[in-house]
């Protein structure tokens, strides 16, 4: 079958086709990578293809070997200054040789080094991630993502995926509930994105002018991390915060200083959604629902929208050049564990805003695709 469900008689055998299929024969062959490793000209590419076909293979191990500095501790110690075994032992709580052991992994892997015989220092890839809370905060967060992958082929072959790790936490942070258990993923939840935003909020400010605008009001702002980003760099903007009751109450107490903005309690479901504002900002919202509650969403906010003003749509899409595995492969098994939503390229975004009633809509380009992508829309 097509992607509309139409039976499909056979492959087509475009010369693109023909290509693939040849070049793919090559690739396969026995004698071919022989004959690659030994000839110098081919040498490093076979070796290239070949760590990175490892790597595919051995990439779960790599991710656990990262949670596993992050969660222990010893991240955070190496931040601090070089460390002997003595103090990874203590730090992580593990006898002498899988204390070492440990060390080895993430150093194969660079987020460790030994600058000195017995002495760590952080490796390139864990030198990356100092003062990178968001990045940390995500490595912590895919403890629930990593028990749902456990069988991945289950996973998918659950329709509802409403019992996994990601649906039961995402279920609990939206929730209106005044439980203790809801309050507390609520809580993580908003830790979460506020610790994650501060990298889009970035690429954002960076890419998009805020200096035409007096007004700017957050949908699905969270605890109003990427809104404090904001106004700490354009004091001038009048802000609003829209979202569920128990995460305003969490957004409130983030809040300090007369920068607070508007608070709005609501659903963007049901409730209408407050207008007045030049513009509208929707940051990593749309990807987390399927495409009929999307269309609702977008629908809504343009009716609630003046002729124009303007709608952000910042958020992962798939099909970013340069960025293609964080889209459909991350992304895509993301939110299908986490039972809704799915990546979109920057063409069916601006296909769904347009026929959401939105006059335009063109992406702009930020710095760091991975980070996000950038999507405005005129009313």
């Amino acid at each position: 079958m097509n992607r509309d469900g139409a039976l499909m008689d056979g492959p087509p055998q475009s010369l693109r086709m023909r290509y693939l299929a040849w070049r793919n024969r090559v690739l396969g062959s026995t004698g071919f990578r022989r004959f690659a490793a030994r000839n110098p000209l081919l040498r490093s590419v076979a070796r290239r293809r070949a760590s990175a076909v490892f790597d595919l293979v051995a990439g779960f191990v790599y991710s656990q070997v990262l949670f596993a500095i992050v969660e222990s501790g010893l991240l955070a110690r190496l931040v601090q200054g070089p460390a002997c075994l003595a103090d990874a032992m203590m730090v992580t709580k593990l006898r002498e040789d899988a204390a070492l052991r440990l060390l080895r992994a993430a150093a194969a892997i660079e987020i460790v080094e030994e600058g000195e015989s017995g002495w760590w220092v952080l490796g390139r890839q864990g030198a990356a991630l100092q003062g990178n809370e968001g990045a940390v905060a995500m490595i912590r967060h895919h403890r629930l993502l990593y028990a749902d992958l456990a069988d991945p082929l289950a996973l998918l072959r659950d329709k509802s995926r409403s019992e996994t790790r990601l649906a039961q936490f995402w279920k609990y942070a939206a929730s209106e509930s005044e439980s203790e258990e809801f309050r507390a993923a609520a809580s993580e939840y908003s830790q979460l994105m506020s610790q994650s935003q501060a990298a889009v909020a970035e690429e954002v400010l960076s890419a998009f002018s805020f200096s035409r605008a007096g007004s700017l009001l957050d949908v699905g702002g969270g605890n109003g991390a990427f809104l404090r980003n904001v106004a700490a760099a354009h004091p001038h903007l009048r802000l609003g915060l829209f979202d569920l009751r128990n995460v305003i109450a969490l957004a409130k107490d983030a809040f300090s200083g007369p920068a607070k903005p508007r608070f709005h309690e609501g659903s963007f479901f049901s409730d209408s959604i407050p207008s007045g504002y030049d513009l509208v900002s929707l940051v990593r919202v749309l990807h987390d629902h399927d495409d009929a509650p999307a269309r609702r969403l977008l629908e809504n906010i343009h009716r609630s929208m003046e002729p124009g003003s303007r709608l952000i749509l910042a958020e992962p899409m798939a099909g970013t050049s340069g960025a293609q595995g964080m889209g459909d492969a991350y992304f895509g098994m993301y939110l299908w564990a986490m039972g809704s939503g799915r990546p979109r390229s920057v063409d069916e975004n601006c296909a769904m805003l347009k026929h959401a009633g939105f006059a335009s809509a063109r992406e702009i380009a930020t710095g760091q695709p991975v980070v996000t992508s950038l999507v405005v829309a005129t009313a």
